[in-house]
């Protein structure tokens, strides 16, 4: 594998990202903080203390190379914080730190992590645990996002730019060229998850892809005609979820008319943008609307193929538009326009093949199960990909809540196909037979 980042890098994204990390957890009140206990969430006072004990263990405490780590500067730390060892259901009934303590424990470690760094710039193996770490807190600020959405709390006060320009219309299908493709992460790329080792060679044949998301008003037609009620656009487990879960409309809808409908955002109810893609649906509402539609998800090596397109034969490039790292007027990440926006705007991300918005604005649901590449070996953390493997769907792309450092074209997503709380929906790909 290529170089990890730089310790300069890593220090500057680290106390971007550790800001953002705050922002989401700060100004809620106590009783805020510790959340419900809901399935699949984790009370958010919790997930900013296992982001300090992530950053101290495996880049202080462990090195990929002991069974035996050094001592945390928090007692019993491994007993509150340790996702492997403690399950998700007995963490809000833990003694867990007070928010002061776990600012402070957060502060401790970041200055012992960045001392280490600064005085061992060439220590490789430190630099690539530091970067997975931060990695790791990026992705819990994305799930600090979606738990305050789930539990109706205040959308954070973070300023934002305003709303990118849609063009009018764009048109339907890319043409996708067919071919072989090299699936996954180089050897030579900076970094890469066990998930994305490594590049291996399929064949695709030619496809059209939707060169836009699906938007509301095009999820509405599929609600307003029934199809949540129509067992026709369901597979067995997708119509077995629906009649448990007793879902009539994607997560959040809230019908205020015939054929009308608004949407809660955090604690406040709103009109639903009709241009906007629709988010918070699981793969199966995806898959039963692309049936209902007469279209498809697109599999995983579609997509990355879409993405990653460039002119020199062979060549894959590491975003959409190229390779240089994304911003506002390319993709619509890290909340920097505070919602999705209409998925018309942002034509200077377009891929080659001119797709839009694969970066960005909402999880992309794949038709894939989340399964390993030919010849996987697990990474030091061991728990990050392998124990989902055949239970999980993949996502591609990214959300408008997704830190933009920690996004690539190879880079895997992959939740259970009933998860409708995270940040996603799709695209669809032509069905040809």
């Amino acid at each position: 594998m290529g170089e990890p980042a730089s310790v300069p890098v890593l220090l500057e994204e680290s106390q971007r990202t550790r800001r953002l990390t705050l922002a989401l957890v700060d100004d809620l009140d106590e009783r805020q903080k510790w959340g419900e206990p809901l399935p699949d969430l984790n009370p958010p006072i919790w997930e900013a203390g296992h982001v300090a004990w992530f950053h101290e263990y495996w880049v202080l405490r462990f090195q990929g190379d002991s069974r035996d780590p050094a001592p945390s500067i928090v007692a019993d730390a491994d007993r509150l914080y340790d996702s492997s060892a403690v399950p998700r259901a007995a963490r809000w009934r833990l003694p867990l730190l007070s928010w002061d303590e776990t600012v402070r424990y957060l502060d401790a470690v970041s200055e012992a992590v960045a001392s280490v760094l600064l005085r061992r710039p060439d220590d490789a193996r430190r630099r690539y645990f530091a970067q997975y770490a931060l990695y790791h807190e990026q992705m819990h600020v994305e799930s600090l996002w979606y738990t305050r959405q789930r539990l109706g709390y205040p959308a954070p006060r973070l300023g934002v730019l305003p709303p990118p320009p849609p063009e009018a219309t764009v048109p339907k299908d890319a043409e996708i060229a067919g071919g072989p493709f090299m699936l996954g992460a180089s050897p030579s790329a900076p970094f890469a998850f066990d998930n994305e080792k490594w590049a291996h060679p399929v064949d695709l044949p030619p496809f059209g892809i939707a060169r836009t998301l699906v938007t509301n008003a095009e999820f509405a037609a599929f609600v307003d005609d029934g199809g949540y009620r129509d067992p026709r656009w369901w597979s067995p487990e997708g119509w077995a979820w629906r009649q448990a879960e007793g879902a009539e409309h994607p997560l959040y809808w809230i019908q205020d008319g015939p054929h009308s409908w608004a949407v809660r955002w955090f604690d406040q109810v709103l009109p639903l943008h009709p241009t906007e893609p629709v988010v918070h649906v699981n793969w199966y509402e995806a898959d039963a609307y692309c049936r209902w539609a007469g279209r498809r998800l697109p599999t995983e090596a579609e997509w990355e193929r879409a993405a990653c397109a460039d002119a020199v034969p062979g060549a894959k490039r590491a975003f959409p538009w190229g390779d240089t790292a994304p911003a506002p007027g390319l993709a619509c990440l890290e909340a920097w326009y505070g919602r999705p926006v209409d998925v018309r705007a942002l034509a200077a991300g377009d891929s080659r093949d001119g797709v839009r918005q694969l970066t960005g604005n909402v999880w992309e649901w794949c038709a894939d199960w989340f399964r390993p590449y030919p010849g996987f070996v697990p990474d030091p953390y061991r728990d990050y990909s392998e124990p989902w493997f055949g239970t999980h769907r993949v996502l591609r792309g990214g959300s408008w809540v997704t830190p933009a450092f920690l996004l690539r074209n190879t880079w895997r997503n992959y939740y259970r196909p009933e998860r409708r709380e995270v940040v996603a929906g799709f695209r669809t790909c032509r069905r040809d037979v």
